[in-house]
């Protein structure tokens, strides 16, 4: 393969003992002077002209300072869930326990706030008893299977 560049070590071998670096080895040696480690390494010092040539609407590259927003932890609502075929299951002990969940007119009114819950995912077999069920939110699969059950989702 052809050499771009004069391999200039054989120059140095004998009497130079920094190569053309100066007096200290530490000027050319390790992360500092590439910009950083890693591939994204230089993008602030030698590779900006990548950054001015590539840049996106001059936010800076694609991978470069802050993009959107992170909602704190504190305002953001925990999703507790839970399955279609699991609440089917558990719907007779529920009964039996008292007030959390009512059968009215032959269908098993279920409030999932009052549980534990507040999501239905629609996973865990079939659903074989009507009910109505209340919850901040239900996936689109546990809806169909309700409302083939013969039940539906309350507003909530």
């Amino acid at each position: 393969m052809v050499r771009r560049f004069e391999r200039k070590v054989r120059k140095y071998r004998g009497g130079s003992r920094t190569h053309g670096w100066g007096g200290r080895v530490g000027q050319h040696r390790k992360s500092g002077s590439s910009g950083g480690r890693g591939g994204r390494s230089g993008l602030h010092k030698h590779k900006w002209s990548l950054v001015l040539k590539y840049a996106e609407d001059s936010s800076g590259y694609p991978f470069f300072g802050k993009h959107g927003f992170k909602q704190p932890e504190t305002i953001v609502a925990a999703k507790l869930c839970i399955n279609v075929g699991e609440l089917d299951s558990m719907l007779d002990e529920l009964v039996s326990r008292g007030g959390l969940v009512q059968v009215v007119d032959g269908k098993y009114v279920v409030d999932l706030l009052r549980i534990g819950f507040n999501k239905l995912l629609g996973r865990g077999g079939r659903v074989s008893k009507p009910m109505i069920v209340r919850a901040a939110w239900v996936s689109r699969k546990a809806e169909e299977k309700i409302r083939s059950a013969g039940g539906f989702r309350g507003v909530d």
